[in-house]
């Protein structure tokens, strides 16, 4: 499966109630993939770092650093360091960071509607995840 369409099975599962969202949840994920990155888009990793953001606070910090920085250069690239500075100022907006509110409301704008594409260039779709097994989103399987 592409990390395309495990994005889009995310958000469908997740939805965008962050009242009804386990961070702790979204914190496991979060630590599974950084350990077991599956190759391609980096876009599941930045749907489950956006989740961190909405959901967290400052002591999500060293998370979200880890996996901005912690796996490869692509991937540091998606990640916003926007939804980082946030959350080490209190969400207070200033010259260079957007208030906490607003950089929300464009995460759920951009992937309210997000779907995966049907050709994402990843023909690897089942083969992907490098050493870790195949992950389903509700039973994740650890490495191996």
């Amino acid at each position: 499966m592409t990390n395309e369409k495990r994005a889009e099975l995310l958000v469908q599962k997740y939805g965008f109630d962050f009242d009804e969202i386990s961070k702790g949840e979204i914190r496991n994920l979060i630590e599974q993939e950084i350990e077991c990155f599956q190759e391609g888009s980096s876009e599941y990793i930045r749907v489950l770092c956006g989740y961190l953001f909405c959901l967290g606070n400052i002591a999500d910090v060293p998370l979200l650093e880890k996996a901005k920085h912690g796996i490869n250069f692509d991937v540091g690239c998606m990640i916003d360091q926007e939804w980082i500075d946030s959350l080490k100022n209190g969400g207070a907006e200033n010259e260079s960071i957007r208030s906490r509110n607003e950089i929300i409301d464009s995460f759920v704008a951009y992937y309210k509607d997000f779907t995966a594409d049907a050709d994402d260039g990843d023909d690897e779709d089942d083969q992907g995840a490098g050493a870790c097994q195949k992950r389903e989103l509700d039973h994740p399987a650890p490495c191996i």
